[in-house]
């Protein structure tokens, strides 16, 4: 068992979770609108198209999810960095550069002491990236 992320949005979940499949290879495997639950469910109302419940898993392993709307008012993405790993440079800036569209830079992507490369980001939707590739370990 391993923790999954779990991102609130306010009515971007849908459009998040696609960009983040495309940009990094991953399938959306659920989208629950909260539109589609059963009348008497106890659901609080939300605009049309918000999503109750999403998924993107990842050829390797591992899921993203997510929602639109939830248990209080929605204050924004805090506390938490996704970290994306490429494997090679150039998939790297590849990824870095697709999720910074739109959003804010706050480290270029360059290389480091640590890595081949690495570059820091919050996302359109409001979220914070690191994107590293690895440095081959010393023998």
């Amino acid at each position: 068992m391993s923790p999954t992320p779990y991102l609130r949005f306010e009515g971007q979940c849908s459009a998040a979770l696609q960009f983040y499949a495309e940009v990094l290879g991953g399938q959306v495997t659920m989208m629950h609108l909260y539109s589609n639950a059963p009348p008497g469910t106890g659901m609080p109302p939300a605009p049309e198209g918000w999503v109750m419940h999403g998924r993107v898993v990842w050829p390797g392993g591992g899921m993203l999810m997510g929602s639109d709307g939830g248990m209080g008012p929605y204050t924004g993405v805090h506390g938490i960095t996704l970290s994306a790993q490429g494997e090679t440079v150039a998939d790297g800036q590849r990824i870095f550069d697709a999720l910074a569209q739109g959003g804010q830079v706050q480290m270029a992507f360059a290389p480091t002491f640590w890595a081949l490369g690495f570059g820091a980001l919050v996302d359109r939707f409001g979220v914070p990236w690191m994107v590293n590739v690895e440095a081959p370990m010393p023998a």
